[in-house]
């Protein structure tokens, strides 16, 4: 006859846990606890399948109204009943202190992963924001997800973000854009709950310098582009067969000419006259045009409805524009099936600008690639006139559907500054200290109608 010590254990009992004891441990028909009697908490879980885990049990709190918790440590076949019992120790000595490590480890085993944060997020994004702000965002956070994905949200560290930004060195504006919406989904991250309240792990880091570039036209420029405009919807710009290609039959000097539509014409012309942003003009529609009083009522502009005044010339253009479908700008019409024309945007002017920006002389150049100018320069030169004229920063800003003063800010530097008289005072006293005082016949103004 077996000892009673050697008997097999298969229901809920009370024992110092050993390796001899879990030997001994039989599944039961229901599951049931082998409690340690070395460290009161300290405990085998057998359930019917045999499988064995050890675990702490505890109150959260005081009296016996507080909650059991449950703290799983791992099975029997992977840690000895030493290595658990220090584990035990561990979280019950937590537990004294007033924490709850089941909880704690629940929390973390159901916090989010860097890439289901930014589903998360790009999700409310796409709720919220324009489809154009979308993609920017979701092209940005898949850069990051290539290395931080799989990673839980809450642990990724600011070094590894800053080696992130270090990696995309020879790309510093797309570093800079992926360094600040990275931060823009933690904040939201944070403000949602959907993970705990820790430092922003993209805060601190030092962005890579950036040539903020805008570029404004010049009176004689503006002659230059508004000759090419003419020359180009008139007679047709010149051109000339690239010398490195062979072309059979070139067509003769006189025949080489590229013309672009009334179209395209008007694009241009609109955009520096409104200071219109390129979607809002491409995408402008008939039914959003009112002549009689001089506006246009966009209904999803970037900063969302907006109102655009439209000035004497800007109206003429309008005026004379021939009505092809809705659309101001038509694009190629569509043949659904069934023959029916689906009348579509035009989805760029690529082309056309491209030409007559070359023909004024404002392409790119090998000596001074900020030369070129982009059509949202037109917009940049649009404002540069008004501040030019003395008119305030918040008109500015009105005029071009500015929902922040912030971002019209950028154009202060064109207008009058105090600075620049108490330089200009400075210089003439210190000339005329030294005799050197230029004959006014050789003064040349900076500024078109200023003395």
């Amino acid at each position: 006859m077996a000892k009673k010590a050697d008997s097999l254990i298969n229901s809920s009992t009370s024992a110092e846990i050993t390796l001899s004891l879990i030997k001994r441990i039989a599944p039961g028909e229901k599951e049931f606890f082998v409690s340690d009697t070395a460290v009161t908490g300290f405990a085998i879980r057998v359930r019917t399948t045999g499988a064995m885990t050890y675990l702490v049990i505890y109150r959260f709190g005081s009296g016996r109204e507080a909650p059991t918790r449950r703290y799983t440590i791992g099975s029997t076949k992977k840690v000895t009943p030493d290595e658990a019992r220090r584990v035990a120790k561990t979280v019950l000595a937590q537990v004294v202190q007033g924490g709850d490590p089941a909880k704690e480890k629940s929390a973390d085993r159901a916090s989010p992963t860097f890439d289901t944060l930014k589903d998360d997020y790009l999700r409310t994004v796409d709720a919220k924001q324009k489809s154009a702000t979308y993609k920017l965002y979701a092209r940005w956070l898949n850069i990051a997800s290539e290395t931080l994905g799989r990673k839980k949200a809450k642990d990724v560290a600011t070094g590894e973000i800053e080696k992130l930004h270090v990696s995309l060195k020879d790309k510093p504006i797309t570093a800079n854009r992926v360094l600040s919406t990275v931060s823009s989904m933690y904040t939201w991250g944070m403000d949602t709950k959907a993970i705990p309240k820790i430092e922003n792990p993209a805060s601190g880091i030092k962005k890579y310098p950036e040539d903020n570039r805008e570029r404004y036209l010049t009176s004689e420029e503006l002659g230059r582009l508004g000759d090419a405009i003419r020359e180009a919807e008139t007679d047709g710009i010149p051109w000339d067969p690239d010398p490195e290609k062979k072309i059979k039959h070139a067509p003769k000097s006189e025949n080489r000419r590229i013309k672009i539509d009334q179209f395209s014409a008007a694009a241009i012309r609109l955009f520096i006259l409104t200071g219109a942003r390129r979607g809002e003009i491409l995408k402008l529609k008939w039914s959003n045009v009112d002549l009689q009083r001089g506006l246009l009522f966009l209904d999803d502009s970037k900063t969302r409805k907006k109102t655009i005044i439209l000035n004497g010339p800007a109206q003429l253009i309008l005026t004379e524009l021939p009505k092809v479908g809705p659309y101001v700008v038509p694009g190629e019409p569509k043949v659904l099936d069934g023959g029916k024309i689906q009348h579509r945007p035009r989805s760029d002017l690529k082309r056309p600008w491209h030409h007559v920006r070359k023909r004024a002389g404002l392409d790119a150049s090998a000596d001074d690639p900020k030369l070129r100018v982009r059509i949202h320069d037109l917009r940049h030169t649009h404002a540069s006139v008004g501040v030019e004229a003395n008119l305030s920063l918040q008109i500015i800003g009105k005029l071009l559907g500015h929902t922040q003063m912030k971002t019209t800010e950028r154009y202060a530097h064109l207008a009058d500054d105090p600075k620049r008289h108490a330089s200009d005072l400075i210089g003439s006293k210190i000339v005329d200290a030294m005799g050197d005082r230029p004959r006014r016949e050789n003064v040349h103004s900076l500024r078109p109608g200023k003395s």
